[in-house]
């Protein structure tokens, strides 16, 4: 990237911004810096590589869905959880809620309950 300074200042263009996202993004993800390389290097290799580039992004995308998928299902645990305790410091013992399982859960409780427990 040739960028331009102006009193000392870098002055980035649309294309080092765009390129700097999505270094960010590939950070983010928990892309390894080699990989991250790697990337930038096929960008410079022209369209023949649109296809490897594009693999490595839908990759990507398939991890970072699992991992959303993961950490709603904690949340919903969370969720579950925070209700559950909320239910039984109001009743002054889980007895009732016991009874509840599962059918009989509130539909949005059920809901996050069941994500909770997904395989």
């Amino acid at each position: 990237m040739g960028i331009e300074r102006a009193s000392g200042i870098r002055r980035f263009g649309d294309t080092e911004l765009e390129a700097l996202r999505v270094i960010e993004c590939l950070k983010k993800v928990g892309m390894e810096i080699k990989d991250i390389r790697l990337f930038m290097e096929w960008c410079a290799e022209g369209p023949s590589i649109y296809p490897k580039r594009k693999a490595m992004f839908e990759e990507r995308k398939a991890h970072m869905e699992s991992e959303i998928a993961n950490m709603n299902r904690a949340l919903d645990m969370l969720k579950f959880k925070c209700w559950y305790y909320e239910q039984a410091i109001q009743d002054g013992s889980e007895d009732r809620l016991d009874a509840l399982f599962p059918d009989d859960l509130p539909e949005e409780i059920k809901d996050a309950y069941e994500n909770a427990h997904a395989r």
